[in-house]
């Protein structure tokens, strides 16, 4: 207070609020690698295994389904080996589910960064989801030992590869932009997205193959952006037929569900400082 007035500092964004700038990403690029280290060091701080623990859950996982689901179940892994068939599902699957419960916790993670300065917010989630990145990177030299065991050779469709990959993120940021921004304003979300990655795990093809849904609901399920993409990245490295209209659908989607968590996190991006 100075003279009877009260000054009142506003922290914003430049530019209008609807306004999505790469510029200003590009411009606060070293603070999202410095999030994105912090993340990582967080993540393994103190731990025994370190690294390992980001092999050691697919690979546990990797064999419970491939019990219950591939032995006893019986369930069809399209003539592949099912342990290789569901694990390489449960790589993206596990960057995905990961990446929108960091990134859709992050921002009351970070709320002392936010109340004190601006910087694009939109990082804070992305650098969530790039912590993955490595935890992805060590759970893949897995994958390549057990396609050396199962003599499986990627065949031309692994230069889509790195597309789906991105697809893949693009799902995943938008997804953890439209929950972080929720669980903002309502603290409770931070409880529904377990149960939602649940749900949307047994919505995806990863345990089973899209091949086994009826033709006349191929379409339907592939507005779900996971599916087509991890039938896609399924059949990259494993050198089987590359679904393409699959692909093209849940790629679309992933694309505008990027869209969408871009417009809705910048629209309630002037009431995080404060509400958090």
């Amino acid at each position: 207070m100075n003279g009877g007035t009260i000054q009142e500092i506003i922290i914003e964004p430049k530019g209008r609020l609807g306004g999505f700038q790469f510029r200003e990403l590009w411009d606060y690029r070293e603070l999202l690698r410095f999030l994105v280290v912090r993340d990582i060091k967080v993540r393994y701080k103190q731990t025994v295994l370190g690294g390992l623990w980001a092999i050691l859950q697919p690979f546990m996982s990797m064999i419970v389904f491939t019990i219950f689901f591939g032995h006893l179940a019986k369930i069809p892994s399209d003539q592949l080996p099912y342990p290789i068939f569901v694990y390489t599902a449960l790589l993206p699957w596990q960057f995905f589910s990961s990446g929108i419960g960091s990134s859709g916790n992050s921002l009351v993670a970070n709320s002392h960064l936010i109340s004190k300065v601006y910087f694009p917010r939109m990082i804070i989630p992305a650098a969530s989801l790039g912590a993955g990145c490595l935890d992805f990177l060590i759970a893949f030299l897995l994958l390549v030992l057990m396609m050396v065991y199962y003599g499986i050779c990627p065949g031309p469709g692994i230069l889509m590869f790195p597309l789906l990959m991105i697809l893949v993120a693009l799902a995943a940021l938008g997804t953890g932009m439209i929950l972080a921004a929720l669980n903002v304003a309502y603290r409770d979300f931070r409880y529904v997205i377990p149960f939602l990655v649940q749900f949307w795990l047994f919505a995806t093809p990863v345990i089973y193959p899209a091949s086994i849904v009826p033709n006349q609901w191929r379409w339907l399920i592939n507005f779900n952006p996971m599916a087509g993409l991890i039938t896609g990245i399924r059949s990259s490295l494993l050198n089987q037929p590359m679904p393409w209209a699959d692909m093209a659908i849940s790629g679309a989607v992933s694309v505008v569900l990027f869209v969408i968590g871009i417009v809705y996190f910048r629209k309630m991006e002037r009431r995080f400082a404060d509400i958090i």
